[in-house]
């Protein structure tokens, strides 16, 4: 579109309203009495300037204020949402999200599930919420920064007298030869830290210039807090993950992509004694039965040597044995393993015996890995016993057929072929605690329980962040802004002399009363009559009219 020429000559992009340089408004057609629009001096925004093609619609999207509110707040009803039911981290790990959530609050739990608010800060659609806000908030930055910044940078000394007459506050005077107090005004101004600058014997004094950037600071600390937030999402930057270990287990650390792994060496227990310890916990031991002093993880770090191949044990280097407590986490390579929580005496090994059941005689004991068993179990010479079904958390499904509630062994049960040198073609029998049952006819021989080990777990939580910086960084920016826009005002007085008449003007972004103040100040023990603020007198006007 054709750029627009002032008469003082300066060149002004499409869709100005008021001249870069001299601020006359450039739209005759809109020159009455109204006071000028100052908000970003009138200059040309994209937004309000181009709308024909796809680009030019989606930019006017993104600029618009209500959209960047409607956004934000969309986002926060949907983080209010995530916090109704509790999100994946908190429910209990042995249970699948997809049951946990329908099995304990219904079809409003499925719902909660399906639409990814179980995780909520991770899901799809949230990020895309997210990334909306920050192309909302940079597309409406680009959009009212550079017009303003070119306007402010281009302001003349000069300006056009509609301009002076259409501010807020202003006055006129008549004098000749005042140069004595102009030098007075000149000096008063530079005593309240006004920035003052001369041309053809006219006066523009700016000070705070910067306060109008503020704003936009805002808006940076809120990208850069934004892109921490979404960084957290790219693998490698941010891990938070729970994980079981068992005392005597090494297991691979959530996050480390298989290059550290831990092994409990042991989990210990201390808990408050009423006759040893405090008294002032006597009544709250009588009450729950047990409190706990200390648990900790006694454990032992490793790192994967060289690459690992597909099926086979990985070579394990080992870096360093720790103490993990409640808030005194094992701490390498920015990771760092925290304790939350223990369990006690949990099932490892269940010992069964082959038994006849007539006679009572054994024929040698099973010993079931409740976490990995074995396919086959060898006794004696043409005795063995075939595990066909393992049911870690046994219960009946609604056909009756059994199932298992989780993959951990709170109430495990088994489905055995026993083969003895009298039943070749093996017998079938169905065992669980205190239970056993024999599904295609009585059996000759049986499984009995022998004994079972337990063993104590410990839930500790892997965290690395590296995006930490970038969010605190996003708002300490953002606190800059703040301060920036709120305890600084943009101030401008402009003194033209024109005809034997001298025209003040003054203008800023907030705080009229200082303006005013300043003024007051600058002109005492001089010529210049005290200005007027026009939107005052034309509130009263109004105010006296309906009256």
């Amino acid at each position: 579109m054709a750029e627009v020429k002032c008469e003082c000559g300066h060149v002004n992009p499409h869709g100005t309203v008021l001249c870069e340089a001299c601020g006359r408004l450039l739209d005759e057609t809109q020159a009455d009495n109204k006071l000028v629009e100052m908000r970003y001096e009138g200059s040309a925004r994209r937004s309000q300037t181009y709308n024909k093609t796809i680009v030019d619609k989606i930019w006017n999207f993104f600029s618009s204020v209500k959209v960047g509110v409607w956004l934000i707040v969309i986002t926060l009803v949907a983080s209010a949402v995530g916090t109704i039911l509790p999100q994946e981290m908190y429910i209990p790990p042995n249970v699948p999200p997809e049951q946990h959530y329908e099995q304990e609050y219904g079809w409003f739990g499925k719902l909660y599930y399906q639409l990814g608010f179980h995780n909520l800060y991770s899901s799809w659609w949230y990020l895309i919420l997210i990334a909306l806000i920050g192309t909302s908030i940079l597309i409406a930055s680009i959009d009212r920064f550079f017009p303003l910044y070119r306007s402010l940078k281009k302001q003349k000394v000069s300006r056009h007298e509609s301009f002076l007459k259409r501010q807020r506050v202003f006055g006129i005077t008549k004098g000749e030869n005042i140069e004595t107090d102009f030098e007075e005004i000149k000096k008063n101004l530079r005593n309240q830290r006004y920035n003052v600058r001369e041309e053809n014997g006219n006066i523009l004094a700016e000070k705070g210039r910067f306060s109008r950037w503020g704003p936009y600071v805002n808006h940076i600390g809120l990208i850069v807090f934004l892109i921490g937030a979404m960084l957290r999402f790219v693998p490698g930057m941010y891990v938070d993950e729970l994980v079981w270990l068992r005392e005597g287990e090494t297991k691979e650390m959530p996050g480390t992509k298989g290059e550290y792994y831990l092994s409990s060496e042991k989990f210990i227990l201390e808990v408050y004694d009423k006759e040893k310890d405090d008294k002032d916990f006597t009544a709250a031991i009588d009450k729950t039965g047990m409190i706990a002093k200390n648990y900790q993880s006694d454990v032992t770090l490793y790192e994967r040597v060289g690459k690992v191949i597909p099926g086979e044990k990985p070579e394990l280097k080992k870096i360093k044995e720790d103490q993990i407590k409640v808030n005194q986490p094992l701490k390498h390579d920015r990771y760092a393993a925290y304790q939350v929580d223990y369990k006690l005496d949990e099932l490892n090994k269940m010992k069964l015996n082959l038994t006849n059941k007539k006679s009572g005689e054994q024929f040698g004991m099973v010993t079931v890995d409740l976490y990995n068993p074995k396919p086959k179990y060898e006794l004696k010479k043409g005795y063995s016993v075939e595990l066909m079904s393992y049911f870690p958390d046994f219960e009946f499904a609604e056909n009756g057929e059994p199932s298992t509630k989780s993959r951990i062994p709170n109430n495990p049960a088994f489905i055995f072929k026993m083969f003895t040198p009298d039943k070749p073609k093996g017998e079938v029998s169905f065992v669980a605690i205190k239970q056993t049952l024999e599904p295609l006819g009585d059996n000759d021989y049986k499984m009995t329980f022998a004994g079972i080990e337990t063993k104590n777990v410990s839930a500790l939580t892997i965290r690395k962040d590296l995006t930490l910086w970038i969010i605190f960084l996003g708002g300490v920016i953002f606190m800059i802004g703040v301060v920036q826009g709120a305890y600084w005002n943009h101030r401008r007085i402009w003194l033209q002399k024109k005809d034997g008449e001298i025209m003040l003007a003054g203008h800023t972004n907030k705080n009229w009363h200082g303006l005013k103040r300043d003024i007051n100040r600058v002109i005492e023990n001089t010529i210049i009559d005290e200005p007027a603020d026009q939107l005052q007198e034309k509130k009263s006007a109004n105010k006296g009219e309906d009256n």
